[in-house]
Parts: structure tokens; C-alpha cells; sequence
């Protein structure tokens, strides 16, 4: 296994290559995504449930009639986690190579025999990983927070943006350059739920979304999260929302439990909300207007 270099923006994408392609490969990510390269579908199994990944790109010529069921599993049981199918000049697929690609589900294909193709590979693996990508479910709360304060948004941004695991209120303060006691006490003064619980409804989604690929198991999606344990994960849950691991997967999805970090969290306090500053420091001429209103 080999993970190239650079700053990546999204998660890695696995791989199952022509070894002559490899190369190229981890030259069109730099920047954008690792890729950890594998020589078999079993070993792509395993990583979807131990690793967040961005997505799967496959070579056809590697992807042979003993592999087409656990590449049928990768599609059906991984549906957040896209494949794609490279074509190069390495390799020359038979037209039965690619139809049992396509009967196993995987839908698009990425031609790089042209330089234009790396370009069409970058753009295609960004798209799909946009999907995953945790700032996407801020964008999904934007009419919520529309009549919020700017500082506000930033805070719900930051919930989302990145989540792989368990962060505490204080981690989170640090990043948004506030002091801990200070964002909580102005949440409390606000008569708003603490930040505690927003983070921990942040990490539901994550769950949630999670569990929408079947082929992870309770103790996969705990690992995912950096919980220390499965129990430890449905303790958090039962805590929360009053039910079972197993019962959360069953009730929620990414959507259902968006809707309800809305309809917690947001939906009853636009009119707090509306003013609320959880970030900015203010002036004690601020401080002083806002007591004469």
C-alpha cells in the first residue's frame, strides 16, 4: 500500500490500478486527494470500514469475473462512497470486462487516455466527494440561518466542516479563536441549548450518514467517530435521543436527522438567534446599548 503526498482537501480514494497508472494517478491528486492503492477488491472492503474514503476508482483490467461479487458488495453495501472506472492506454479492457463492471453498478467512467482526462478525473472525484463532504451539510441548514448573525453561521459552519470524530465544546472555541467559558456562558445567557449539544447533534448527522452505507456495522461507524467503544457510541446516542444504536440506524438517515438538528436547534430559537453573537467580542459601549434596548 502506498499513499501519495500533498495537502489534500478531501478524504483519500482507494484504488485497484494497473501498477503503470499508479503514478499518474497520485500526480493528478496532489493537492486535492491521497490515494491508497490496493491490489484487490477484498482489500478495498476492508478499508471502506475502517477509513473514511472519497471514493473508489478502478481499472477494468484488474476487476476479473472472481471479483464481481465483493465488487457487487462495494456498490450496494458503500452507496456514499462512489466507483469509478479508469481507462488508460495500460491495459486493454475486452467489452466483457467492462459490461460485468456495469452489472456489478459501477456507472462511470473516467477516460484518461487524453491529457483532458486527468482534468475530467479531478473534477469528477471533487463533485463526488462534495456530496461527503461535512460542509455540505451546513449549506443544507443556509434558509435556517439566513436571519442569523454572520458569527452565528461561522459557529454552525464549524460543526460540520471536517467532522471525522468526537471533539469537545473547548477544541471547538479554540478553532473559532473564543474562549470556551466565554461561548458557552453567552449560549446560556441566550437561553439557547448549550454548544455542547449542537456538537453532539453535528456528529449524529455524521452517524447518521454513516449508517447509510449498510455494508458498516455499529462498531465500524463507532471506529469511524473515535468512539472508545461500540457500547461507549450507543450510550451517546441513547443519551441524546433516548434510543439504541441499532434504532438510530433504523430511524435516521443523513436527512431525517439534519431535520431534526433543525427542528431541535434551530427552527425554535430564530428569535434568539437573530441576535445572538456567540464569537465576536464586544465593546462595553456595545455591551451598554444593548442593556438600554
Amino acid at each position: 500500500m502506498k499513499e501519495n503526498e500533498g495537502t489534500p482537501q478531501i478524504a483519500p480514494i482507494v484504488t485497484v490500478l494497473e501498477p503503470a497508472d499508479r503514478g499518474a494517478v497520485d500526480r493528478a491528486g496532489i493537492g486535492l486527494y491521497r490515494t491508497v492503492h490496493r491490489d484487490s477488491i477484498a482489500e478495498v472492503l476492508k478499508d471502506l470500514r475502517v477509513r473514511r474514503l472519497s471514493a473508489i476508482l478502478l481499472s477494468a483490467t484488474r476487476c476479473k469475473a472472481a471479483d464481481i461479487p465483493r465488487t457487487m458488495r462495494v456498490v450496494r453495501e458503500f452507496p456514499r462512497v462512489p466507483a469509478m472506472v479508469l481507462l488508460s492506454s495500460n491495459g486493454d479492457p475486452s467489452a466483457a470486462d467492462m459490461l460485468a463492471l456495469g452489472n456489478c453498478g459501477v456507472r462511470r467512467i473516467v477516460d484518461v487516455r487524453n491529457p483532458g482526462g486527468w482534468t475530467q478525473l479531478r473534477e469528477a472525484l471533487l463533485k463526488s466527494a462534495s456530496h461527503e463532504r461535512d460542509t455540505k451539510a451546513a449549506e443544507a441548514l443556509a434558509a435556517d440561518l439566513s436571519g442569523t448573525t454572520p458569527d452565528f453561521v461561522r459557529f454552525v459552519e464549524a460543526l460540520f466542516a471536517n467532522y471525522t470524530g468526537l471533539r469537545t465544546v473547548g477544541a471547538l472555541a479554540t478553532s473559532l479563536g473564543v474562549l470556551p467559558s466565554t461561548m458557552m456562558s453567552r449560549f446560556y445567557r441566550a437561553h439557547l441549548p448549550p454548544p455542547k449539544r449542537y456538537l453532539a447533534f453535528a456528529g449524529l448527522v455524521r452517524a447518521a450518514r454513516l449508517f447509510e452505507n449498510t455494508g458498516l456495522s455499529v462498531a465500524d461507524v463507532a471506529n469511524h467517530l473515535d468512539h472508545s467503544s461500540p457500547q461507549s457510541f450507543g450510550r451517546h446516542i441513547l443519551s441524546y435521543l433516548g434510543v439504541s444504536a441499532g434504532e438510530f440506524r433504523k430511524v435516521y438517515d443523513g436527512a431525517r436527522m439534519m431535520a431534526k438538528f433543525r427542528d431541535d436547534l434551530i427552527t425554535p430559537y430564530r428569535d434568539r438567534l437573530a441576535t445572538m453573537s456567540p464569537l465576536v467580542m464586544q465593546t462595553r459601549g456595545a455591551k451598554a446599548k444593548r442593556q438600554l434596548h
